[in-house]
């Protein structure tokens, strides 16, 4: 029987991302024995089955690699080429670089692996078999959302210790300024602050707030971590959140919890419910810290507790654990970006999250969902547009979907909340202005979840309108907005003027996941989200061992599959502090082991 002559192919969708370093991974796949030959298609190449059926025949090809992101999208023309040529259209095997956590970034040697074990025709699985380590029971928790909170609860619960670092004075995350939860419409602070309590008072989580990770160094089993406290210049214990430090301070700024739609003060507390419930003073506006000590402080002299000193500094403190769990979240969409919106230019356009506290009882305006107005700024004297309790309310309001996300010009993936957010804003509209028009402006709708498809047709019987088409431009017309789209089900242009105008807008990666993955020396996806080690079988592990993810810092999802996917990292944490030893990563183990170990396992069936 003669030795089978492999060819290794290097695909790239039109709109993909291309292998890390194909000229490297190229030649390294050209070392491998039985390679005849190696081939990088250009992006978005048209395979033609016939066309490549000949190149086979001539290169006399018995066996074909597909080595790219999603192999699985070229197979088909393979096949149909393996049938032309008169060979076995089984003898096609996928080298998954996406599934195996070697997409992007410098994964090249992980890359290579994934290549070896497809050439050997041996599961990669099978070949990277990570290395057990002695494993430390405490585990560090990044992220202090739905998600981190989760996973802290659990593995807490389970008696094990857990640092539970976020980087903002409270934990909540963005499910802490939601109203609603869909498609159940439950209250979301009643769902998520009963958690947050619990998290404050467990004896086993140590919450370390208004902090950041800022070296991690060791490996799987054993990672020691330096946590930068940041000066909060209130001191926790004394400070009995009585508001007098704040009521008398000078200085306004935008809430960063309402979105920017109202303002809170130098030193504050994020919201009533915040945990830990004491107040911080933000030192970039402050005027005391800004005027070093020679102006103010007249929040010092107010607070009866002497809970205010503002001679704290930062404290660096190192902790060792055995696992940490990447929870950071996300960032909405800058919907500045999309100027054709006129989101920044005309006062009543708002975003989701301005939407989300503007509708919220706890609120600007107490749930009030009224327009923007003129007021006098009185330290300024001058007008500025801002929302009161007693404005006028919109009689018609547009909803548009997908901005910023599905667009090759911003974001090509699909965000997966914002058609459910926004059908639960126009309930939210019609439950509050009964006699208020409300559109949705949407490209598909993605109602995928559990209840979702029963919700959408309930608003439609609610009397929303649902329009499907592509958005176009919102302006101003004689002091009116007025909304330019399509209808593409009855075929027409649309101007719909309307008193309000929300931008669904979709999620992007949070801001610090750069920084952070370089300290854990974790990789990230063409979108900027980390990158799993295996999509399909290990979502929330990584290719570094003893590091996971969870919740939307991974990707793009809801509530119920953040909650979920945190209980699952919770149980493999556990699972390696109970039995006393973890799993070095595979990402970790070196290619000339994989490759050495994929031989062994290849040899008996060569």
């Amino acid at each position: 029987m003669s030795h089978p002559r492999i060819g290794v192919y290097f695909c790239t969708r039109r709109h993909g991302s291309a292998a890390p370093d194909p000229k490297a991974l190229a030649a390294y796949a050209a070392s491998l024995p039985q390679v005849a030959e190696v081939k990088i298609l250009p992006a978005g190449a048209s395979l033609d089955p016939a066309a490549l059926a000949r190149e086979l025949a001539a290169r006399q090809l018995t066996t074909v690699v597909i080595a790219a992101h999603s192999p699985g999208y070229f197979k088909t023309a393979f096949t149909r080429a393996m049938a032309l040529a008169g060979l076995d259209p089984e003898a096609i095997r996928l080298a998954s670089f996406r599934e195996h956590g070697a997409g992007f970034g410098d994964a090249v040697e992980r890359a290579k692996a994934v290549i070896a074990c497809a050439v050997l025709d041996v599961p990669f699985g099978l070949a990277a078999v990570p290395e057990r380590l002695p494993m430390h029971p405490d585990t560090l928790v990044i992220g202090g959302g739905i998600a981190g909170i989760q996973t802290a609860l659990e593995i807490a619960d389970a008696g094990k210790k857990v640092y539970l670092v976020e980087r903002t004075p409270t934990i909540g995350g963005h499910m802490a300024m939601f109203d609603k939860t869909f498609p159940t419409l439950d209250c979301a602070a009643c769902i998520l602050t009963p958690k947050m309590v619990a998290v404050d008072q467990h004896e086993n989580i140590e919450l370390m707030t208004w902090s950041e990770v800022e070296a991690v160094s060791g490996g799987p089993g054993s990672y020691q971590v330096k946590i930068r406290r940041k000066a909060r210049y209130v001191d926790l214990d004394a400070c009995v959140a009585c508001n007098d430090c704040s009521a008398i301070c000078p200085v306004t700024v935008s809430s960063e919890f309402d979105s920017g739609i109202a303002t809170r003060k130098a030193i504050y507390i994020p919201f009533p419910q915040a945990i830990p419930n004491a107040f911080v003073v933000d030192k970039e506006h402050c005027t005391w810290l800004q005027s070093g000590g020679t102006k103010c402080g007249a929040c010092v002299k107010k607070c009866s507790k002497e809970a205010i000193h503002f001679d704290a500094k930062d404290e660096v403190v190192e902790v060792t654990v055995g696992n940490i769990v990447v929870a950071t979240g996300y960032d909405v969409f800058d919907a500045r970006r999309m100027d054709r919106y006129g989101y920044g230019t005309y006062p009543n356009v708002l975003t989701a999250l301005e939407f989300e506290r503007l509708t919220n009882a706890s609120g600007p305006t107490g749930g009030n969902i009224v327009m923007k107005t003129k007021k006098l700024d009185k330290r300024t004297r001058q007008e500025t547009w801002g929302f009161e309790p007693d404005g006028p309310r919109p009689k018609s309001v547009a909803i548009i979907h997908c901005v910023g996300s599905r667009d090759r010009n911003y974001n090509p993936y699909c965000s997966r909340v914002c058609c459910m957010y926004s059908l639960k804003f126009a309930h939210l509209v019609k439950e509050k202005l009964h006699d208020a028009k409300c559109y949705e402006f949407y490209i598909d709708m993605r109602a995928f979840g559990k209840g979702y498809e029963e919700f959408f047709e309930r608003i439609k019987e609610e009397g929303i309108h649902v329009v499907r088409g592509r958005s176009a431009k919102v302006k101003e017309v004689g002091g009116q907005l007025v909304l330019r789209g399509e209808d593409i089900v009855d075929d027409k242009v649309l101007e719909m003027p309307v008193d309000m105008v929300l931008l669904a807008v979709g999620l992007e990666p949070d801001a610090g996941s750069d920084g952070l993955g370089r300290i854990l020396g974790l990789s990230r996806d063409e979108g900027g989200w980390y990158s799993e080690s295996d999509y399909n079988m290990d979502p929330t592990g990584t290719h570094r061992g003893g590091i996971f993810v969870a919740g939307a810092c991974q990707g793009p999802k809801d509530i119920p599959d953040t909650v979920a996917q945190a209980s699952s990292v919770a149980a493999a944490v556990l699972k390696t502090v109970l039995r006393e030893q973890g799993s070095g990563s595979q990402g970790d183990l070196s290619l000339a082991s994989i490759e050495n170990l994929a031989r062994q396992l290849a040899e008996p069936r060569a």
